[in-house]
């Protein structure tokens, strides 16, 4: 009954403030698919899709626990399983509105039930409280502790517009909490299954309101193309003297942080080389991102990641500070549209710019 009124409550505000509420939607999403690995529940609904072909995605298997003293960007209480496995391959993420009158329970064991039929494992699995974090939030918000929803996807990587359907199932106050990750041995491709009740979302997603809401990750094994070729100094040199810049890809960092990759040892040393060669050159070391996350996470990203390359460079080889100099850019230059894999891998880079 109060969950009624309360939504009776927000349909009104929203008329009132002459906004439109959010309906829940009676087909998938435009371009999305079911994964070929596992299907959907009966009648669900598509209403977030995102397909890389090449990602990282990090599988909880055990509780959540705090990290002591550690806050997000949203300034909340860091939480992280100490038994987790990081995986690398193809990932495909589906959120389905599920139909009326169905528990996450009930969704959550339909798809237990399909990956030990086929072969797989359930590796770990837990409700409410029991899965650590704060057992009451999606993906939004902030001053508080992270949730189980926050640590699969942060609100910052959801793409789907404020108040859309997808972004209505994922950032909202929720209920009951369910979770299980499962692997198949014979493919190597793993899953991650998060379902939960909608409780509470201010604003036009009143009729999301006691809907059970299912977030599907699947990740599956995909060797990842050496695509980059290194280049060498001498090839800056002209570049930047013809341009005055160069992007550079051969510069990696683990996924949404600024640690330098082992592989991007050969990018470095040829940098190296061309401030070696022109002992009056200064350069701008100038980090960019895709447009995956907001704008100013992003922004924070891009500067550490090319203060981590300037450190780099000043610490392991001895180049002079003062001959470089940091900067980060978000996804405010862009080489390639973002609304592909490869347009977001082309945008993914660091550049050289004479200063």
């Amino acid at each position: 009954m109060f969950r009624l009124l309360f939504a009776f409550l927000i349909s009104f505000m929203i008329a009132a403030t002459g906004l439109a509420a959010t309906a829940i939607p009676t087909a998938d999403l435009p371009g999305s698919q079911d994964s070929p690995l596992v299907g959907r529940f009966q009648g669900a609904i598509i209403v977030s899709y995102d397909q890389k072909g090449f990602d990282e995605f990090t599988l909880p298997l055990s509780i959540l626990e705090e990290v002591e003293g550690k806050r997000d960007t949203h300034n909340n209480r860091v939480y992280e399983p100490k038994d987790k496995k990081t995986l690398e391959g193809s990932h495909t993420r589906l959120v389905y509105i599920i139909p009326e009158n169905v528990s996450p329970l009930e969704v959550l064991r339909n798809y237990q039930e399909e990956i030990t039929s086929k072969g797989g494992e359930i590796l770990y699995q837990c409700k409410e409280q029991e899965c650590g974090g704060d057992p009451t939030r999606g993906s939004h918000g902030g001053g508080g502790s992270m949730s189980l929803s926050m640590y699969l996807r942060p609100e910052e990587h959801i793409k789907d517009k404020r108040d859309s359907p997808g972004y209505c199932a994922q950032a909202p106050k929720i209920a009951d909490q369910r979770y299980m990750a499962g692997a198949f041995s014979e493919s190597g491709a793993h899953i991650s299954v998060l379902t939960f009740a909608v409780k509470e979302w201010p604003g036009t997603c009143p009729e999301f309101i006691g809907r059970t809401v299912a977030a599907v990750d699947i990740i599956e094994p995909k060797q990842r193309q050496q695509k980059m070729v290194t280049v060498k100094a001498a090839e800056m040199a002209k570049k930047i003297s013809d341009t005055g810049s160069i992007a550079l890809y051969g510069i990696y960092f683990d996924f949404d942080k600024a640690d330098l990759k082992t592989e991007s040892q050969p990018t470095l040393e040829q940098i190296v080389g061309l401030l070696k060669d022109d002992p009056k050159l200064k350069l701008l070391v100038v980090g960019h991102t895709d447009n995956v996350g907001t704008f100013p996470f992003n922004m924070d990203l891009s500067q550490r990641r090319a203060a981590a390359v300037v450190n780099a460079l000043t610490t392991q080889f001895g180049v002079e500070k003062s001959r470089l100099t940091p900067v980060g850019v978000s996804f405010a230059a862009p080489v390639a549209s973002n609304r592909t894999e490869e347009g977001r891998a082309k945008n993914r880079r660091v550049e050289l710019v004479e200063n």
